[in-house]
């Protein structure tokens, strides 16, 4: 299946603050916040949302395509993602440019304040589907970009009639609601946390049933509370995967994406999509780094099978 993934390639400085964010925030003072947190760890990993779902696609033995813009300093991320098996020939470089890069910050309890520099990410938004990829992609995943990028990326699915996932997650705060309301449209599937579609509904001027008659699957993740999926006027609750191991929360929701959409691509039920993603999310909170779990994929059923029930359907994700 021809799979094209856009979005944001970063670089992650992931932080470690051994305190807690609440303790710092007076609520009488919210509208004058000066702060700084000294921090113990720093670390640098591969990042950047549309490369992590790629990279949890290819862990499922899938060759996705990455679109996104990068700078000069790709070349050993670019190595890096074609040893993973991400197909990077729709990745444009510009060498004026250096490539995005992420700062988060995380306290004891998991809780994350976050920067996002764009740097070549910016230049997206001068790209179509069109100049990356010649014919028609089975599928298009739309993730957290350039923010006019994102938009004409989703314009083009429509007026192309490509199915495509609408996942604006992080760049919600950036979009207007108006935006919010066109790109969404025709959208396959739509997946945001929890805080994300309350804001989406807000800013859009939907409520929550109007937000699903809009596309055809939400997925609204919890966090620790699991996903919740809105179909065809049907409600699902699926818990997330246990574990008493989380290292860190980042990239959690990109990997849970990725084992979500590769039941959809499938062809499985939404129930299985949302266990399997749960279960790939794991696997990213039990290591620090977007990029530095991995898992076979009879591994992956082995462990699933400890917590559900798939009557032996998943079998035909495993490698022929």
């Amino acid at each position: 299946m021809d799979i094209l993934v856009t979005g944001s390639i970063a670089y992650d400085y992931l932080m470690r603050f051994p305190g807690k964010f609440t303790d710092y925030l007076l609520p009488e003072h919210l509208e004058n916040i000066s702060l700084s947190f000294l921090v113990s760890e720093m670390t640098k990993h591969w990042g950047g949302v549309a490369a992590n779902i790629a990279y949890n696609l290819a862990l499922f033995g899938l060759r996705p395509k990455l679109f996104g813009t990068v700078g000069s300093d790709f070349g050993d991320y670019r190595n890096w993602l074609n040893q993973a098996g991400v197909d990077t020939s729709t990745i444009r470089q510009y060498d004026d440019q250096l490539t995005s890069s992420f700062f988060v910050n995380t306290d004891q309890d998991n809780n994350q304040i976050a920067s996002f520099y764009g740097g070549a990410m910016e230049r997206a938004r001068e790209l179509r589907l069109v100049d990356v990829h010649d014919g028609d992609p089975d599928l298009v995943i739309i993730s957290p970009n350039d923010p006019q990028a994102m938009s004409s990326i989703a314009a083009e699915c429509q007026e192309r009639g490509l199915r495509f996932i609408y996942d604006p997650s992080q760049q919600v705060p950036r979009l207007a609601g108006a935006v919010l309301r066109c790109d969404l449209q025709g959208a396959y599937a739509m997946c945001v946390n929890a805080y994300e579609a309350e804001i989406i509904c807000r800013k859009a001027e939907l409520t929550l049933a109007e937000l699903c008659a809009q596309v055809e699957i939400l997925i609204v993740t919890q966090g620790a509370r699991g996903c919740r999926v809105y179909h065809q006027g049907q409600e699902m609750s699926v818990p997330a995967y246990p574990t008493d191991a989380i290292v860190d929360p980042t990239g959690g929701g990109d990997a849970f994406r990725a084992g979500f959409f590769r039941c959809l691509i499938a062809g499985l039920s939404l129930r299985l999509a949302a266990q399997v993603g749960a279960l790939t999310a794991t696997y990213a909170l039990e290591s620090v780094g977007t990029q530095n779990h991995h898992f076979t994929v009879p591994a992956f059923l082995e462990r699933y099978r400890q917590q559900f029930d798939d009557e032996g359907q998943l079998d035909q994700l495993l490698p022929e």
